[in-house]
């Protein structure tokens, strides 16, 4: 048979867990307008809104980036479509054969 004092411990341990799931957290707030009035003005500032052309051109330029990067990493050694195990040390070699972005392990 279970002592009583372990279903009072059992008891209590349950309605502190339910008590506890069920309280609303409080937050301060602060009455002092120091410093409050810029950080209001910065969130209610619209951010300059960029177009779709302007999109686009960003787009078009990170890809040719992209692109002028991976012929050079290809004419330094680099095949991205074999399958290779030593993948990510022939990637890094061709890195720095190509002195383009940086190795894995640096």
């Amino acid at each position: 048979m279970t002592h009583p004092s372990a279903k009072l411990a059992v008891l209590v341990a349950s309605v502190t867990l339910v008590a506890g799931s069920m309280t609303v957290p409080v937050y301060a707030q602060s009455n002092t307008n120091t410093g409050d009035a810029a950080v209001e003005q910065a969130a209610s500032t619209p951010r300059p809104k960029t177009t779709k052309a302007e999109r686009k051109a960003a787009r078009k330029q990170a890809r040719a980036k992209k692109n002028a990067e991976l012929k050079k990493l290809e004419a330094n050694g680099y095949s991205p479509s074999r399958n290779d195990p030593n993948y990510p040390q022939n990637l890094q070699n061709a890195e720095k054969k190509a002195g383009v972005g940086q190795g894995a392990s640096q």
